[in-house]
Protein backbone atom coordinates (compact mmCIF):
# COMPACT_ATOMS: atom_id res chain seq x y z
CA UNK A 1 0.00 0.00 0.00
CA UNK A 2 1.46 3.36 -1.02
CA UNK A 3 1.55 6.22 1.47
CA UNK A 4 -0.31 9.38 0.42
CA UNK A 5 1.94 12.40 1.06
CA UNK A 6 -0.78 14.81 2.10
CA UNK A 7 1.76 17.46 3.13
CA UNK A 8 2.46 18.03 -0.58
CA UNK A 9 -1.14 17.98 -1.80
CA UNK A 10 -1.78 20.90 -4.18
CA UNK A 11 1.95 21.59 -4.55
CA UNK A 12 3.34 21.91 -8.04
CA UNK A 13 5.47 18.77 -8.46
CA UNK A 14 8.68 19.09 -10.49
CA UNK A 15 10.45 15.86 -11.43
CA UNK A 16 14.13 16.57 -12.04
CA UNK A 17 16.59 18.97 -10.48
CA UNK A 18 18.60 20.36 -13.39
CA UNK A 19 18.55 23.85 -14.88
CA UNK A 20 15.00 23.69 -16.29
CA UNK A 21 13.46 22.28 -13.12
CA UNK A 22 15.19 24.70 -10.77
CA UNK A 23 14.35 27.70 -12.96
CA UNK A 24 10.68 26.71 -12.89
CA UNK A 25 10.70 26.20 -9.13
CA UNK A 26 12.34 29.58 -8.47
CA UNK A 27 9.99 31.38 -10.85
CA UNK A 28 6.95 29.85 -9.13
CA UNK A 29 7.96 31.18 -5.69
CA UNK A 30 6.24 31.79 -3.32
CA UNK A 31 3.84 29.16 -4.66
CA UNK A 32 4.54 25.82 -2.93
CA UNK A 33 6.66 23.47 -5.04
CA UNK A 34 8.19 20.07 -4.38
CA UNK A 35 11.17 18.92 -6.45
CA UNK A 36 11.57 15.15 -6.84
CA UNK A 37 15.13 14.13 -7.70
CA UNK A 38 16.76 10.71 -8.12
CA UNK A 39 19.93 12.02 -6.50
CA UNK A 40 21.16 15.21 -4.93
CA UNK A 41 19.80 18.37 -6.56
CA UNK A 42 21.49 18.77 -9.97
CA UNK A 43 23.80 15.88 -9.12
CA UNK A 44 22.47 13.62 -11.85
CA UNK A 45 21.74 16.28 -14.43
CA UNK A 46 23.43 17.05 -17.73
CA UNK A 47 23.11 20.74 -16.85
CA UNK A 48 25.93 20.48 -14.34
CA UNK A 49 28.25 18.93 -16.95
CA UNK A 50 27.64 21.53 -19.69
CA UNK A 51 30.86 23.19 -20.82
CA UNK A 52 30.00 25.50 -23.71
CA UNK A 53 27.37 27.84 -22.36
CA UNK A 54 24.17 29.54 -23.48
CA UNK A 55 23.60 30.67 -27.07
CA UNK A 56 22.19 34.20 -27.01
CA UNK A 57 22.30 36.88 -29.71
CA UNK A 58 23.38 39.67 -27.36
CA UNK A 59 26.51 40.94 -29.13
CA UNK A 60 26.69 44.21 -31.04
CA UNK A 61 27.32 42.34 -34.31
CA UNK A 62 24.56 39.78 -33.74
CA UNK A 63 20.79 39.61 -34.10
CA UNK A 64 18.05 37.10 -33.24
CA UNK A 65 17.47 36.69 -36.99
CA UNK A 66 21.05 35.45 -37.48
CA UNK A 67 20.61 33.08 -34.54
CA UNK A 68 17.36 31.91 -36.15
CA UNK A 69 19.14 31.22 -39.45
CA UNK A 70 21.79 29.13 -37.72
CA UNK A 71 19.23 27.16 -35.69
CA UNK A 72 17.09 26.38 -38.74
CA UNK A 73 20.12 25.37 -40.77
CA UNK A 74 21.36 22.99 -38.08
CA UNK A 75 17.83 21.62 -37.60
CA UNK A 76 17.91 20.38 -41.20
CA UNK A 77 14.34 21.17 -42.19
CA UNK A 78 12.53 19.85 -39.11
CA UNK A 79 12.50 22.83 -36.75
CA UNK A 80 9.18 24.40 -35.84
CA UNK A 81 10.07 27.91 -36.99
CA UNK A 82 7.44 29.60 -34.84
CA UNK A 83 8.78 27.82 -31.74
CA UNK A 84 12.35 28.71 -32.68
CA UNK A 85 11.51 32.41 -33.08
CA UNK A 86 9.61 32.46 -29.81
CA UNK A 87 12.27 30.75 -27.69
CA UNK A 88 15.23 32.66 -29.16
CA UNK A 89 13.40 35.94 -28.57
CA UNK A 90 13.56 35.29 -24.82
CA UNK A 91 17.33 34.76 -24.68
CA UNK A 92 18.02 38.14 -23.06
CA UNK A 93 15.31 37.55 -20.44
CA UNK A 94 16.70 34.12 -19.61
CA UNK A 95 20.28 35.34 -19.19
CA UNK A 96 19.04 38.23 -17.02
CA UNK A 97 17.02 35.81 -14.85
CA UNK A 98 20.07 33.63 -14.34
CA UNK A 99 22.15 36.64 -13.32
CA UNK A 100 19.47 37.65 -10.81
CA UNK A 101 19.66 34.11 -9.42
CA UNK A 102 23.37 34.58 -8.78
CA UNK A 103 25.10 33.35 -11.95
CA UNK A 104 28.20 35.38 -12.81
CA UNK A 105 28.90 35.14 -16.54
CA UNK A 106 32.39 35.72 -17.91
CA UNK A 107 33.04 39.24 -19.17
CA UNK A 108 35.88 40.93 -21.01
CA UNK A 109 38.01 43.88 -19.90
CA UNK A 110 35.28 46.33 -20.97
CA UNK A 111 32.64 44.58 -18.89
CA UNK A 112 30.84 43.08 -21.89
CA UNK A 113 30.02 39.40 -22.20
CA UNK A 114 33.04 37.35 -23.32
CA UNK A 115 31.28 35.51 -26.14
CA UNK A 116 32.54 32.13 -27.34
CA UNK A 117 32.16 30.60 -30.80
CA UNK A 118 30.82 27.11 -31.46
CA UNK A 119 30.08 25.04 -34.55
CA UNK A 120 27.47 26.24 -37.06
CA UNK A 121 27.15 29.70 -35.43
CA UNK A 122 27.79 32.73 -37.63
CA UNK A 123 28.77 34.86 -34.67
CA UNK A 124 30.49 34.54 -31.31
CA UNK A 125 27.35 34.35 -29.17
CA UNK A 126 28.00 31.74 -26.48
CA UNK A 127 27.69 33.25 -23.01
CA UNK A 128 29.73 31.20 -20.55
CA UNK A 129 30.74 31.15 -16.89
CA UNK A 130 33.96 29.88 -15.37
CA UNK A 131 35.48 29.30 -18.81
CA UNK A 132 34.33 25.80 -19.73
CA UNK A 133 32.53 25.22 -16.43
CA UNK A 134 29.28 26.98 -17.34
CA UNK A 135 26.96 24.18 -16.28
CA UNK A 136 28.63 23.77 -12.91
CA UNK A 137 28.59 27.53 -12.29
CA UNK A 138 24.90 27.84 -13.20
CA UNK A 139 23.73 24.85 -11.19
CA UNK A 140 25.75 25.90 -8.13
CA UNK A 141 24.12 29.33 -8.17
CA UNK A 142 20.63 27.88 -8.65
CA UNK A 143 21.12 25.29 -5.90
CA UNK A 144 21.97 28.14 -3.50
CA UNK A 145 18.91 30.09 -4.65
CA UNK A 146 16.64 27.06 -4.22
CA UNK A 147 18.03 26.39 -0.74
CA UNK A 148 17.21 29.96 0.26
CA UNK A 149 13.59 29.73 -0.97
CA UNK A 150 11.25 28.45 1.73
CA UNK A 151 8.45 27.67 -0.73
CA UNK A 152 10.50 24.89 -2.37
CA UNK A 153 10.63 21.43 -0.77
CA UNK A 154 13.06 18.72 -1.88
CA UNK A 155 12.61 14.96 -2.08
CA UNK A 156 16.08 13.64 -2.96
CA UNK A 157 17.02 10.04 -3.57
CA UNK A 158 13.50 9.40 -4.86
CA UNK A 159 12.49 7.97 -8.24
CA UNK A 160 9.27 8.92 -10.03
CA UNK A 161 7.64 5.70 -11.24
CA UNK A 162 4.29 6.82 -12.68
CA UNK A 163 2.27 9.91 -13.53
CA UNK A 164 -1.23 9.09 -12.34
CA UNK A 165 -4.29 10.29 -14.23
CA UNK A 166 -8.03 10.41 -13.70
CA UNK A 167 -10.45 11.22 -16.53
CA UNK A 168 -7.53 12.16 -18.80
CA UNK A 169 -5.98 14.69 -16.41
CA UNK A 170 -3.04 14.49 -14.03
CA UNK A 171 -3.98 13.38 -10.52
CA UNK A 172 -0.67 12.58 -8.85
CA UNK A 173 2.87 11.26 -8.97
CA UNK A 174 3.80 7.78 -7.78
CA UNK A 175 7.32 7.63 -6.34
CA UNK A 176 9.74 5.09 -4.93
CA UNK A 177 12.13 6.07 -2.18
CA UNK A 178 14.21 4.49 0.59
CA UNK A 179 11.08 3.81 2.66
CA UNK A 180 9.04 2.36 -0.19
CA UNK A 181 6.28 3.60 -2.48
CA UNK A 182 4.29 6.79 -1.97
CA UNK A 183 1.99 9.08 -3.93
CA UNK A 184 1.96 12.87 -4.14
CA UNK A 185 -1.59 14.04 -4.98
CA UNK A 186 -1.29 16.89 -7.49
CA UNK A 187 -3.05 18.23 -10.56
CA UNK A 188 0.08 19.99 -11.84
CA UNK A 189 3.25 18.06 -12.63
CA UNK A 190 6.36 19.21 -14.50
CA UNK A 191 8.75 16.66 -16.01
CA UNK A 192 12.32 17.98 -16.31
CA UNK A 193 14.28 14.73 -16.16
CA UNK A 194 16.78 15.36 -18.96
CA UNK A 195 17.59 13.18 -21.94
CA UNK A 196 18.27 9.55 -22.81
CA UNK A 197 22.05 9.39 -23.30
CA UNK A 198 22.40 6.93 -20.41
CA UNK A 199 20.92 4.27 -22.69
CA UNK A 200 24.28 4.20 -24.51
CA UNK A 201 27.60 2.75 -23.40
CA UNK A 202 29.48 5.78 -24.80
CA UNK A 203 27.74 8.89 -23.54
CA UNK A 204 28.54 12.29 -22.09
CA UNK A 205 25.33 12.18 -20.01
CA UNK A 206 24.92 10.96 -16.44
CA UNK A 207 24.19 7.23 -16.70
CA UNK A 208 20.85 7.75 -14.94
CA UNK A 209 19.52 9.83 -17.84
CA UNK A 210 17.56 7.07 -19.52
CA UNK A 211 14.55 8.91 -20.95
CA UNK A 212 12.48 8.74 -17.78
CA UNK A 213 10.09 11.49 -18.88
CA UNK A 214 9.31 9.65 -22.11
CA UNK A 215 8.11 6.58 -20.22
CA UNK A 216 6.24 8.55 -17.53
CA UNK A 217 4.44 10.73 -20.07
CA UNK A 218 3.79 7.95 -22.60
CA UNK A 219 2.12 5.73 -20.01
CA UNK A 220 -0.02 8.72 -19.01
CA UNK A 221 -1.18 9.04 -22.64
CA UNK A 222 1.05 11.85 -23.88
CA UNK A 223 2.16 12.30 -27.48
CA UNK A 224 5.89 11.89 -28.16
CA UNK A 225 7.88 13.59 -30.91
CA UNK A 226 11.09 13.25 -32.94
CA UNK A 227 12.38 10.29 -30.91
CA UNK A 228 14.71 9.05 -33.67
CA UNK A 229 16.95 12.11 -33.43
CA UNK A 230 19.76 11.40 -30.98
CA UNK A 231 22.71 13.77 -31.28
CA UNK A 232 26.18 12.35 -30.88
CA UNK A 233 28.79 14.83 -29.75
CA UNK A 234 31.76 14.27 -32.04
CA UNK A 235 34.47 14.99 -29.49
CA UNK A 236 34.09 13.11 -26.25
CA UNK A 237 37.41 12.34 -24.56
CA UNK A 238 38.31 8.77 -25.53
CA UNK A 239 39.18 7.30 -22.13
CA UNK A 240 37.96 4.73 -19.59
CA UNK A 241 35.93 7.17 -17.51
CA UNK A 242 32.08 6.92 -17.60
CA UNK A 243 30.30 9.02 -18.54
CA UNK A 244 32.82 10.13 -21.12
CA UNK A 245 34.13 13.64 -20.43
CA UNK A 246 33.15 16.20 -23.05
CA UNK A 247 35.72 18.13 -25.06
CA UNK A 248 33.60 21.18 -25.83
CA UNK A 249 32.92 22.37 -29.34
CA UNK A 250 34.29 25.68 -28.13
CA UNK A 251 37.79 24.15 -28.38
CA UNK A 252 37.29 23.86 -32.14
CA UNK A 253 35.79 27.34 -32.03
CA UNK A 254 39.18 28.54 -30.79
CA UNK A 255 40.95 26.93 -33.75
CA UNK A 256 41.68 23.33 -32.77
CA UNK A 257 41.69 20.87 -35.69
CA UNK A 258 40.79 17.19 -36.11
CA UNK A 259 43.46 14.75 -37.27
CA UNK A 260 43.78 10.98 -37.43
CA UNK A 261 46.72 8.92 -36.22
CA UNK A 262 48.44 9.44 -39.58
CA UNK A 263 48.33 13.18 -39.05
CA UNK A 264 45.73 13.70 -41.79
CA UNK A 265 43.28 16.55 -41.32
CA UNK A 266 40.24 14.70 -42.66
CA UNK A 267 37.68 17.55 -42.34
CA UNK A 268 39.42 19.63 -45.03
CA UNK A 269 37.09 20.00 -47.98
CA UNK A 270 33.94 19.53 -45.87
CA UNK A 271 31.79 22.66 -45.69
CA UNK A 272 32.49 24.28 -42.33
CA UNK A 273 35.43 21.94 -41.74
CA UNK A 274 35.87 21.38 -37.98
CA UNK A 275 32.95 23.72 -37.29
CA UNK A 276 30.49 21.82 -39.46
CA UNK A 277 27.24 20.74 -37.73
CA UNK A 278 27.68 18.01 -35.14
CA UNK A 279 26.06 15.25 -37.18
CA UNK A 280 28.51 15.87 -40.04
CA UNK A 281 31.56 15.84 -37.77
CA UNK A 282 30.34 12.79 -35.83
CA UNK A 283 29.87 10.75 -39.00
CA UNK A 284 33.28 11.81 -40.31
CA UNK A 285 34.96 10.68 -37.07
CA UNK A 286 32.92 7.46 -37.01
CA UNK A 287 34.10 6.71 -40.55
CA UNK A 288 37.72 7.14 -39.49
CA UNK A 289 37.23 4.82 -36.50
CA UNK A 290 35.51 2.23 -38.71
CA UNK A 291 38.66 2.20 -40.87
CA UNK A 292 40.77 1.38 -37.83
CA UNK A 293 42.14 4.88 -37.41
CA UNK A 294 42.31 6.84 -34.15
CA UNK A 295 41.11 10.44 -34.05
CA UNK A 296 42.57 13.39 -32.15
CA UNK A 297 41.67 17.00 -31.49
CA UNK A 298 44.84 18.99 -31.97
CA UNK A 299 44.88 22.32 -30.11
CA UNK A 300 48.65 22.66 -29.93
CA UNK A 301 48.97 25.45 -32.51
CA UNK A 302 45.70 27.21 -31.72
CA UNK A 303 45.99 27.31 -27.93
CA UNK A 304 49.17 25.62 -26.74
CA UNK A 305 50.09 26.78 -23.26
CA UNK A 306 46.91 28.89 -23.13
CA UNK A 307 44.66 25.83 -23.17
CA UNK A 308 44.51 25.48 -19.38
CA UNK A 309 43.44 29.08 -18.86
CA UNK A 310 40.67 28.98 -21.50
CA UNK A 311 39.46 25.45 -20.76
CA UNK A 312 40.41 24.60 -17.17
CA UNK A 313 37.88 21.78 -16.78
CA UNK A 314 38.92 20.02 -19.98
CA UNK A 315 42.60 20.53 -19.10
CA UNK A 316 42.00 18.84 -15.74
CA UNK A 317 40.12 15.94 -17.33
CA UNK A 318 42.90 15.47 -19.88
CA UNK A 319 45.51 15.55 -17.13
CA UNK A 320 43.61 12.85 -15.22
CA UNK A 321 43.74 10.73 -18.40
CA UNK A 322 47.49 11.27 -18.77
CA UNK A 323 47.23 13.84 -21.58
CA UNK A 324 49.04 17.18 -21.65
CA UNK A 325 46.54 19.42 -23.46
CA UNK A 326 49.23 21.99 -24.28
CA UNK A 327 51.55 19.53 -26.00
CA UNK A 328 49.55 16.40 -26.86
CA UNK A 329 46.70 15.88 -29.33
CA UNK A 330 43.57 14.85 -27.44
CA UNK A 331 42.02 11.46 -28.35
CA UNK A 332 38.30 11.84 -29.11
CA UNK A 333 35.31 9.79 -30.24
CA UNK A 334 31.57 10.38 -30.80
CA UNK A 335 29.27 9.79 -27.83
CA UNK A 336 25.54 10.08 -27.25
CA UNK A 337 25.04 13.63 -26.07
CA UNK A 338 21.58 15.13 -26.57
CA UNK A 339 18.11 13.88 -27.45
CA UNK A 340 16.26 16.24 -29.77
CA UNK A 341 13.18 14.05 -29.31
CA UNK A 342 11.06 13.68 -26.23
CA UNK A 343 7.56 14.48 -25.04
CA UNK A 344 5.77 16.79 -27.47
CA UNK A 345 5.37 20.17 -25.77
CA UNK A 346 4.18 23.60 -26.88
CA UNK A 347 5.96 26.89 -26.24
CA UNK A 348 4.40 27.05 -22.76
CA UNK A 349 5.71 23.59 -21.91
CA UNK A 350 2.29 21.94 -22.04
CA UNK A 351 2.08 18.30 -23.13
CA UNK A 352 -1.03 16.72 -24.64
CA UNK A 353 -2.12 15.56 -21.15
CA UNK A 354 -3.95 18.14 -19.05
CA UNK A 355 -1.87 19.16 -16.04
CA UNK A 356 1.41 17.78 -17.39
CA UNK A 357 4.20 20.15 -18.45
CA UNK A 358 7.51 18.95 -19.89
CA UNK A 359 10.60 21.15 -20.15
CA UNK A 360 14.30 21.01 -20.97
CA UNK A 361 15.83 18.07 -22.83
CA UNK A 362 12.89 15.86 -21.87
CA UNK A 363 10.64 17.93 -24.13
CA UNK A 364 10.41 18.18 -27.91
CA UNK A 365 9.33 21.75 -28.61
CA UNK A 366 10.52 21.84 -32.22
CA UNK A 367 13.43 24.16 -31.40
CA UNK A 368 16.13 21.68 -32.32
CA UNK A 369 14.67 19.90 -35.32
CA UNK A 370 16.82 17.04 -36.59
CA UNK A 371 20.08 18.32 -35.10
CA UNK A 372 20.51 20.70 -32.15
CA UNK A 373 22.58 23.82 -32.65
CA UNK A 374 25.36 23.98 -30.05
CA UNK A 375 24.42 25.68 -26.75
CA UNK A 376 20.75 26.11 -27.65
CA UNK A 377 19.95 23.48 -25.02
CA UNK A 378 20.77 25.49 -21.90
CA UNK A 379 18.97 28.42 -23.50
CA UNK A 380 15.85 26.31 -24.02
CA UNK A 381 16.02 24.90 -20.48
CA UNK A 382 16.15 28.39 -18.96
CA UNK A 383 13.49 29.90 -21.23
CA UNK A 384 11.07 26.99 -20.91
CA UNK A 385 11.56 26.73 -17.16
CA UNK A 386 10.42 30.33 -16.87
CA UNK A 387 7.57 29.89 -19.35
CA UNK A 388 6.16 26.74 -17.80
CA UNK A 389 6.20 28.44 -14.39
CA UNK A 390 4.37 31.47 -15.76
CA UNK A 391 1.80 29.21 -17.41
CA UNK A 392 1.29 27.17 -14.23
CA UNK A 393 0.87 30.38 -12.24
CA UNK A 394 -2.17 31.13 -14.37
CA UNK A 395 -3.85 27.83 -13.44
CA UNK A 396 -5.66 26.71 -10.32
CA UNK A 397 -5.00 23.50 -8.48
CA UNK A 398 -7.85 21.02 -8.95
CA UNK A 399 -9.20 18.64 -6.36
CA UNK A 400 -7.94 15.25 -7.47
CA UNK A 401 -9.11 11.74 -6.83
CA UNK A 402 -6.31 9.27 -7.29
CA UNK A 403 -6.93 6.66 -9.93
CA UNK A 404 -5.42 3.19 -9.95
CA UNK A 405 -1.79 3.02 -8.95
CA UNK A 406 0.86 1.54 -11.21
CA UNK A 407 1.89 -1.97 -10.26
CA UNK A 408 5.21 -3.76 -10.45
CA UNK A 409 7.24 -0.55 -10.22
CA UNK A 410 10.90 -0.69 -9.29
CA UNK A 411 14.07 1.35 -9.71
CA UNK A 412 15.12 1.44 -13.36
CA UNK A 413 18.37 -0.15 -14.55
CA UNK A 414 19.58 0.26 -18.13
CA UNK A 415 22.52 -2.15 -17.97
CA UNK A 416 20.74 -4.87 -19.98
CA UNK A 417 19.75 -2.36 -22.66
CA UNK A 418 22.97 -0.45 -23.35
CA UNK A 419 24.69 -3.02 -25.57
CA UNK A 420 21.61 -3.33 -27.81
CA UNK A 421 21.15 0.42 -28.12
CA UNK A 422 24.84 1.15 -28.68
CA UNK A 423 25.14 -1.50 -31.40
CA UNK A 424 21.97 -0.78 -33.38
CA UNK A 425 20.85 2.79 -32.56
CA UNK A 426 24.18 4.56 -32.94
CA UNK A 427 25.61 7.10 -35.38
CA UNK A 428 24.73 4.94 -38.44
CA UNK A 429 21.59 2.79 -38.56
CA UNK A 430 20.00 0.30 -40.98
CA UNK A 431 16.78 -1.70 -41.12
CA UNK A 432 18.03 -5.16 -40.16
CA UNK A 433 19.86 -3.80 -37.14
CA UNK A 434 16.85 -1.75 -36.07
CA UNK A 435 14.54 -4.77 -36.42
CA UNK A 436 16.95 -6.84 -34.36
CA UNK A 437 17.07 -4.16 -31.65
CA UNK A 438 13.28 -3.90 -31.52
CA UNK A 439 12.95 -7.69 -31.29
CA UNK A 440 15.37 -7.75 -28.35
CA UNK A 441 13.87 -4.75 -26.57
CA UNK A 442 10.16 -5.62 -26.84
CA UNK A 443 10.13 -8.48 -24.29
CA UNK A 444 12.21 -6.38 -21.88
CA UNK A 445 9.80 -3.46 -22.25
CA UNK A 446 6.89 -5.76 -21.41
CA UNK A 447 8.63 -7.36 -18.45
CA UNK A 448 8.22 -6.46 -14.80
CA UNK A 449 11.93 -6.05 -14.18
CA UNK A 450 14.29 -3.14 -13.73
CA UNK A 451 14.99 -3.06 -17.49
CA UNK A 452 11.36 -2.32 -18.33
CA UNK A 453 11.40 1.47 -18.51
CA UNK A 454 14.76 1.99 -20.24
CA UNK A 455 13.87 -0.78 -22.70
CA UNK A 456 10.58 0.94 -23.50
CA UNK A 457 12.31 4.26 -24.16
CA UNK A 458 14.87 2.54 -26.41
CA UNK A 459 12.12 0.58 -28.16
CA UNK A 460 10.21 3.75 -29.03
CA UNK A 461 13.39 5.39 -30.32
CA UNK A 462 14.00 2.30 -32.46
CA UNK A 463 10.46 2.33 -33.87
CA UNK A 464 10.74 6.03 -34.76
CA UNK A 465 14.13 5.35 -36.37
CA UNK A 466 12.88 2.50 -38.55
CA UNK A 467 9.86 4.53 -39.67
CA UNK A 468 12.04 7.42 -40.91
CA UNK A 469 13.38 6.04 -44.17
CA UNK A 470 15.84 8.81 -44.96
CA UNK A 471 19.00 10.36 -43.56
CA UNK A 472 18.47 13.77 -41.97
CA UNK A 473 20.36 15.62 -39.27
CA UNK A 474 21.44 13.26 -36.51
CA UNK A 475 19.45 10.35 -37.98
CA UNK A 476 21.61 8.53 -40.55
CA UNK A 477 20.45 5.36 -42.36
CA UNK A 478 22.99 3.46 -44.45
CA UNK A 479 20.10 1.84 -46.36
CA UNK A 480 18.42 5.22 -46.96
CA UNK A 481 21.39 7.59 -47.32
CA UNK A 482 19.50 10.35 -49.14
CA UNK A 483 17.40 13.11 -47.64
CA UNK A 484 13.80 13.35 -48.77
CA UNK A 485 12.80 16.52 -50.60
CA UNK A 486 10.21 17.15 -47.91
CA UNK A 487 9.86 15.69 -44.45
CA UNK A 488 7.77 16.28 -41.37
CA UNK A 489 8.34 15.88 -37.68
CA UNK A 490 7.40 12.46 -36.30
CA UNK A 491 4.77 11.95 -33.61
CA UNK A 492 4.01 8.74 -31.74
CA UNK A 493 1.95 7.47 -28.83
CA UNK A 494 2.77 4.48 -26.66
CA UNK A 495 0.00 2.42 -28.21
CA UNK A 496 1.16 3.25 -31.74
CA UNK A 497 4.77 2.48 -30.87
CA UNK A 498 3.94 -0.93 -29.40
CA UNK A 499 1.69 -1.78 -32.34
CA UNK A 500 4.48 -0.95 -34.80
CA UNK A 501 6.95 -2.97 -32.72
CA UNK A 502 4.66 -6.02 -32.68
CA UNK A 503 4.29 -5.89 -36.46
CA UNK A 504 8.02 -5.46 -37.01
CA UNK A 505 8.87 -8.34 -34.69
CA UNK A 506 6.38 -10.62 -36.49
CA UNK A 507 7.92 -9.71 -39.85
CA UNK A 508 11.43 -10.15 -38.49
CA UNK A 509 10.59 -13.61 -37.14
CA UNK A 510 9.09 -14.72 -40.45
CA UNK A 511 12.11 -13.52 -42.43
CA UNK A 512 14.68 -15.00 -40.04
Amino acid sequence: MSDILEEFRDHVVIVGGGLAGMMAALRLAPQPVVIVSRGKLAGGSSSALAQGGIAAALGADDTPSLHLQDTLRAGDGLCDEAAVRSILADAHQAVAALERAGVSFDRDATGEFAFGLEAAHQRRRIVHAGGDGTGAAITHALICAVAAQSSISLLEGVEATAVLTADGSVSGLQILGPTGEAVIPSSRIVLATGGAGGLYEATTNPLGNIGQAIVLAARAGAILADLEFVQFHPTALACSRRPLPLVSEAVRGEGAILINDLGDRFMVGVEGEELAPRDVVSRAIAAQLAQGRRVFLDARSALGAGFAARFPTIHRLCHEAGIDSAHDPIPVRPAAHYHMGGVAADIRGRSSVEGLWVIGEAAATGLHGANRLASNSLLEAAVMGLRAADDISGTLSRNVSLGGLATGTCAADASAVRAIVSRQLGVIRERCGLQSAIASLLPLARSAGASRDPALTALLIGVAAILREESRGAHARSDFPEKRARADRSFLTLEEGLAHADGLVDNFARSA
